[in-house]
């Protein structure tokens, strides 16, 4: 699959510009100029040099691509089988069950898909938090997918699911890592970047926990970890980290629920980001969504699709999810007292932004991407004019709590455009999505219990449907 080559320039011209950057903010009718891999300018009239292709977005969206900073993408080939699952279920059917018969095609075609998806609906940015790569195959296959798909991703390396197999576990992160680091990730400029996505305090023994750390440091590796995700997060997971020396700026805490206040500022301190995934967390029994505590406590977070294997993939859904939780707990207080609040604490201001650039700098990558400023890369996506978005009244609003992945008309990666008119380009759909199934048809074939009789898996397909 080869990328449409981007033209010399190119201005968009006349759209309802999103910047996510303070300096220019939202501009009602503006103008964003690509040139090569770069924004040029941002500004409410740009002139076009000679030679400039102009495209007319009068009434339409123009805003930075998404930024989900948390995905375990190779799930993309099993959706919908957690749709009813509890965490333990979860844990036993996917990586105890499913996911010891991937093979290094499955994972491709998962990741192909995973990103594809993402960058349909206008996710240009994605942190593959890969947990599945039990052979130096398996590890190539996700990278290449990504690579293929022309989105701009961080292969995060959790190793293989035998490393999750007991908590705490004494199995250290695979040192397969260290090639995949030299062999793909010598450079850290590339579209493709890197991270290690580690267990940490929770799920393995302290030696383990150290080993694994180091591992990250002697790599020059930003680190991806989860904590707070249900009781194990009662566990002080944050502290243990404060105690042995193990905090730093370069490192992104998923979940966060059920971590304690303090710990919460000891991320601030540290310099550290976060990850909120609402929906697995509410549909999981993580914890209520750590937004509004992380927000007081200093740490603004980004937004995680988390589990497709149980989500759909879209960062609309996701931010609906994400402010509707916590505006509830914020006013819960209010409904219990009678009384009612002055203002909304939570914007949807704030919500795009935990889905750009909040994003981007949870990945490392604020210098790069998650608003259009001008010298960062053409991360860009424009958002086709509805009925459900009409008149522009509010954009933020709008994004926020009306649009969704079928307005995603067009969509720019590095100044490459990957999807127009509403269409993906350079990507053969049929052929992927009839490999997937095909994958499906093998993994759930390999693994008896996943048939639709079972009782974890009611209402799924067998492979003989051929769906």
């Amino acid at each position: 699959m080869s990328p449409s080559a981007p033209p010399t320039r190119t201005l968009l011209h006349g759209g309802v510009v999103i910047t996510a950057d303070p300096a220019t903010d939202v501009l009602p009718r503006g103008d964003v100029l690509i040139e090569g891999d770069r924004i040029a300018a941002v500004a409410a009239r740009v002139e076009p040099p000679p030679g400039t292709e102009v495209v007319d977005v009068s009434g339409r969206i123009v805003m930075p691509g998404f930024v989900d900073t948390h995905r375990h993408t190779w799930q993309s080939v099993v959706r919908g089988y957690a749709a009813n699952w509890t965490l333990g279920q979860y844990l036993a059917g996917i990586h105890s069950g499913l996911s010891r018969h991937f093979r290094p095609e499955d994972t491709y075609v998962a990741n192909l898909l995973g990103a594809v998806e993402a960058l349909d609906s206008g996710i240009t940015t994605l942190l593959d938090w890969s947990h599945n790569l039990y052979t130096p195959e398996h590890g190539d296959a996700a990278v290449q997918a990504l690579r293929d798909a022309g989105l701009r991703a961080v292969f995060a390396h959790g190793g293989g699911a035998h490393e999750w197999g007991a908590v705490p576990s004494d199995v250290p992160h695979t040192g397969d890592v260290r090639r995949i680091r030299s062999e793909h990730f010598s450079s850290d400029g590339g579209l493709v970047t890197m991270a290690i996505a580690l267990r940490g305090p929770q799920f393995t023994t302290p030696e383990v926990n150290a080993h694994d750390y180091a591992l990250a440091t002697d790599l020059d590796l930003p680190i991806t970890v989860h904590v707070g995700d249900g009781e194990w997060g009662r566990s002080g997971p944050v502290r243990g980290l404060h105690r042995d020396g193990l905090l730093r700026d370069r490192t992104t805490y998923v979940h966060c629920c059920t971590l304690a206040d303090d710990e919460l500022r000891m991320i601030a301190d540290s310099g550290g980001s976060a990850s909120v995934a609402p929906d697995v967390e509410m549909a999981m029994g993580h914890g209520w969504p750590a937004t509004g505590r992380l927000l007081r406590a200093g740490v603004r977070p980004s937004l995680s699709i988390d589990v497709c294997s149980l989500n759909g993939g879209d960062m609309f859904a996701t931010m609906r999810t994400a402010i509707g939780v916590q505006r509830a707990l914020d006013n819960e207080h209010h409904v219990r007292e009678g009384s009612s609040p002055d203002r909304l604490d939570l914007t949807c201001r704030d919500v795009v932004e935990f889905a750009t650039i909040d994003g981007a700098r949870a990945c490392g990558l604020g210098d790069r991407t998650g608003s259009l400023t001008a010298g960062k890369q053409a991360d860009v996506i424009v958002l086709a004019p509805s009925p459900a978005t009409a008149p522009l009244n509010n954009p933020l609003g709008a994004v926020v709590y009306a649009a969704h992945p079928g307005l995603v008309d067009t969509v720019y990666v590095a100044g490459r455009c990957r999807k127009r008119s509403g269409r993906l380009l350079d990507i053969d759909l049929d052929d992927l999505v009839r490999r997937a199934v095909r994958s499906r048809d093998h993994l759930v074939s390999a693994y008896p219990d996943a048939g639709s009789g079972s009782e974890w898996f009611p209402g799924t397909v067998r492979p003989d449907d051929r769906q």
